[in-house]
């Protein structure tokens, strides 16, 4: 079972979500599901259709097989899947989202320029500042929602696709009175493969973030 591979104390389940990449990693899951045909899954989609919508698609997948607690991670090993049990454990606790933070308790991120740390960083300050929300990590990647959150929130309303997709996630959630909980995490870039950061999530996440603050003054969340 997979929390055996990782020594987990809960029986986690994984779904990749592949939108056609062309490094075999369909081939690979489905070698991996022969292994652990109870707890990996796969949904393939046709093509590149964005960070943000591939994340809003696994989350259906869950919320119609009515998890309780459902998970966004990085799969390249820079989140630790050791902390799935920290943020579990965040949300049994009372939080409705945890977020595995870089920043919570300082900078605690590893093998980053100082270049992508200082961007990183700001990034989180800037939106503060725009939105007025204290959260300190806003385009952190590893989180855990309750499944009421995800079906309160109204997914097919969050329009970032991009990496602003976390911040818009966050924020929404703030608006809607659900608890945002931090939990201290170290980030350990990956050591292979390549950053899809480029300027045009640049220019989504630092000019939509001023839209999506004034969309929200003229917008109703009811609360969960």
């Amino acid at each position: 079972m997979i929390r055996k591979v990782f020594s987990l104390p809960f029986d986690f389940h994984l779904l990749i979500v592949d939108d056609g990449s062309p490094d075999g990693t369909q081939i690979i899951v489905k070698d991996l599901q022969n292994v652990y045909p109870e707890n990996l899954f796969m949904l393939q989609r046709p093509g590149k259709m964005g960070l943000g919508t591939a994340y809003i698609d696994g989350f259906k997948w869950a919320i119609e097989r009515k998890y309780d607690y459902i998970f966004e991670m990085d799969a390249d090993f820079s989140h630790n899947p050791d902390d799935l049990v920290k943020l579990r454990n965040a949300c049994v606790e009372g939080a409705d989202m945890s977020v595995g933070s870089r920043y919570i308790n300082g900078v605690n991120v590893v093998n980053w320029p100082m270049s992508r740390v200082l961007m990183s960083y700001f990034a989180s300050v800037y939106v503060r500042f725009i939105t007025g929300v204290n959260i300190q990590d806003f385009t952190a990647g590893f989180v855990c929602y309750k499944r009421n959150l995800l079906e309160t929130i109204e997914l097919n309303k969050i329009k970032f696709v991009g990496y602003a997709f976390q911040i818009e996630m966050k924020y929404t959630a703030v608006k809607h009175g659900f608890n945002v909980v931090e939990v201290p995490i170290i980030f350990t870039d990956r050591t292979a493969g390549s950053s899809k950061m480029s300027s045009g999530i640049f220019k989504e996440a630092v000019l939509g973030v001023i839209q999506m603050k004034i969309n929200s003054i003229f917008r109703k969340y009811p609360e969960g």
